[in-house]
This record gives C-alpha cells, structure tokens and sequence, in this order.
C-alpha cells in the first residue's frame, strides 16, 4: 500500500533538497561487484576481481542510474536540469503504481532511466539504494522518493526546476528500461605456458673419417 506524504512548499522543499545532497551525483554511483571465491566466501567490492589464480566467479555490477542517456537533443534549461538532477524509476513487473509513475513522467516530458526489480539480485540491490523492497522507487538528483504519490512527486519535479509542461523533441526517444543488477563473468588472464619451448638442439655431425672410434664432441 502506497500513502501519500503531506503537502509542502515549494520552498521549502528546495531547502530540503539542498540540505540532503539534492545533486546530480548519483548519475556518477560507482559499480558493485560480487565475487566468490574458491571456498565458496561471497565478497562485494567496488573493484573488479583481479585475482589472476582465482577461478572464474561471477559478479554483478549495479547498473549506473542514467548511464547512456543521450540528453544532447534536448533544450538547453531541460538539458541543464537533468544534467544536475537526474531521474531515476525503479519498477517492477505486475505494479500497478509503476505504471502510473511511469505515465506521469512521461506526460510531463521528463527524461528518465528506468530500471528493472525482478531478479534476488534486483531486490538486494533495491534494498541498498531504498532501505526496503518496495516500488516503486523515484530518485532525483539524491533525493530519494518511497512509493507513489502524483502530488509529492510533482512537487520535487517543480523544486528541481523541471518544466511543467513538455519541452521533448518530437523524435525525442526514452531510453528502455534495464536491469537493476548486470551480470558480468569476472575475466581470468589464461594461464601461461608451463615450460618456454627451448631452442631446438642440432643433431651432432657425423665424426671424421679418421675417427674410427665414433667418438662425438
């Protein structure tokens, strides 16, 4: 069940958007890797496994929030505002309120990234970013929305500085939604050659014939 927060003011607002790091800096989030190791120890990192002796183990990367939005097309105030405050649905098959915050984006012309909940990783990952399981989930810039509400969500839009009505082009294409969570097989350096391959050796001349004893130097 989704409920609807209580109304605020626009000014207010961009007061609290500041003081909670409203920016656009979670466009920049770095991935998350989950290796396991040759006993079976699970370990997440921001690094890639580099561990050339370890056997090849899966790992998954969170998936960066807007990565390869193309924004170039769009107005110069929308392209500033999405560049600062980008946003960010997360969805879920069968939801109802996705649909609805889906549609309420998109009538509004807002570019968004949309990603996906629908593996256990999705939903691990889900809990990272929101704290609990449940969708759908809007972010912009860093703030951090729960759940539906057309009314909250416009207001956090118009404290952006989103337009209020469409400013997309007419060929203006929103990017398809992806996963939360992308797979990835850790790449392991094939191992190198055990012995280098020594030169061949040249088979001894045959002795002089005034060396009846056969004997080779």
């Amino acid at each position: 069940m989704f409920f609807a927060r209580p109304l605020l003011a626009v000014l207010s607002l961009t007061a609290l958007l500041a003081a909670a790091g409203f920016s656009g800096s979670d466009a920049n989030a770095q991935q998350i890797f989950r290796t396991v190791s040759p006993d079976g120890r699970i370990t997440f990192s921001d690094k890639a496994p580099l561990d050339a002796n370890a056997r090849p183990a899966a790992a998954i990367a969170l998936a960066i929030p807007g990565a390869g939005t193309d924004n170039s097309t769009l107005p110069f105030e929308l392209r500033q505002v999405a560049a600062r405050f980008p946003v960010t649905l997360y969805t879920g098959p069968e939801c109802a309120p996705c649909g609805l915050g889906r549609a309420l984006l998109s009538s509004r012309g807002i570019p968004f990234a949309e990603m996906t909940v629908t593996t256990n990783d999705d939903i691990e990952a889900l809990k990272r970013l929101a704290g609990a399981p449940s969708l759908p989930f809007l972010t912009i810039g860093g703030q951090h929305i729960k759940g539906y509400s057309d009314v909250e969500w416009i207001q956090f839009l118009d404290a952006a500085g989103y337009p209020k009505d469409s400013q997309l082009p007419s060929n203006y294409q929103r990017p398809a939604a992806k996963p939360l969570v992308v797979t990835q097989q850790a790449q392991i350096p094939a191992p190198a050659a055990l012995e280098t391959p020594r030169a061949a050796i040249p088979a001894p001349a045959a002795p002089p014939a005034d060396n009846p004893s056969g004997i080779r130097f």
